[in-house]
């Protein structure tokens, strides 16, 4: 195994993270999810223009945590004998949950296929804001400020992420679904969700997160890697808190939505796919996170490669997700 732009192989099989926990973690987001479960998600399905033989298209749209309106793409087969298994797909960040045609390999193997639309980013999802769309640039310090003023509450990707969970449980809900084959994926900040909806709803059974995102935000900073996806990171301390006085409250703030925090919760068996050439995600930031779990997990190792597509990782996927 050859050595990284990070720590050496051995050391990160055993490395255990930087960024803080904050002591209230736990309470933080059993509030989270207490919160959620008491909306009534007003689910609404809407046929979409894209349809094909033997496959039902909808918009799915439900009302999230602080009163969004929240949109998935929801393909199901048209002939449905007995419970489906299902499959949640998040995405990258800043962009959509692309097109139905993508999903339909799924779809032919018999699942229902459920893509969410992050907030605020390039799909239909309403941000919490009380707009529709794009209001990235920033939304990993979107509501910091609010956090170091004692409302983490505020911090954007804590509602992403019970986004996640949120949608699962409306697909657990559906008669047509087999609760107890219930999977998910995505890649970056999709890897990222996977693993959070994984962690807020252990019902999950399978994930497979690659390269995640939003992991060690600390680590990531330390490394000068604090730039494209993460480069808010340096912004935010270039622009409210220069001479980092603020630095070690931060990144505590920060730990609410680390995923390495959230990792030991999950129950699913996992399939995580990683480059160790990875500048945008640094292996040692996934590694923070990998290292939590206890559940039955493997990785996939891709030692030449870095935030990009790893060759044959999706048949991979695909076939741990149909055993």
């Amino acid at each position: 195994m050859p050595l990284t732009f990070d720590l050496p192989f051995e050391q990160l099989q055993t490395y255990s993270g930087t960024n803080p926990r904050p002591a209230d973690f736990d309470r933080f987001w059993a509030k989270g999810l207490t919160e959620m479960r008491a909306i009534d998600p007003q689910v609404e399905l809407i046929p979409a223009e894209f349809q094909v033989p033997g496959v039902e298209c909808l918009h799915l749209y439900f009302t999230g945590v602080d009163g969004a309106r929240v949109h998935a793409k929801l393909l199901r087969p048209r002939q449905i004998s007995s419970p489906c298994p299902a499959i949640l797909l998040f995405h990258g960040y800043s962009c959509n949950s692309s097109d139905w045609s993508y999903k339909l390999s799924y779809v032919s193997q018999g699942y229902i296929v459920a893509a969410l639309d992050c907030r605020g980013q390039g799909g239909l999802s309403e941000d919490c804001g009380g707009v529709r769309g794009n209001t990235l640039h920033g939304h990993i310090i979107r509501g910091l400020d609010d956090a170091v003023s004692s409302k983490p509450e505020k911090l954007l990707f804590r509602n992403i992420f019970l986004d996640t969970a949120q949608l699962a449980k409306i697909i657990m809900g559906m008669p047509e679904v087999d609760i107890d084959r219930v999977f998910a994926t995505g890649a970056s900040q999709g890897g990222a969700l996977t693993v959070a909806c994984a962690a807020l709803e252990p019902r999950i059974k399978r994930i497979a997160p690659i390269y995640p995102f939003l992991s060690d935000y600390k680590r990531v900073w330390m490394m000068d890697q604090a730039k494209d996806a993460y480069v808010e990171l340096q912004e935010y301390f270039r622009r409210f808190d220069p001479q980092h006085t603020r630095e070690e409250d931060i990144f505590e703030q920060l730990g609410y939505i680390d995923i390495q925090h959230l990792a030991a919760r999950i129950r699913a068996d996992v399939l995580w796919g990683i480059g160790l050439m990875d500048t945008v995600c640094p292996p040692s930031s996934q590694f923070a996170a990998y290292n939590k779990i206890v559940s039955s997990k493997r990785m996939a190792v891709f030692p030449d490669f870095g935030h990009e597509e790893l060759p044959g990782l999706s048949d991979q996927i695909m076939q741990f997700m149909l055993k």
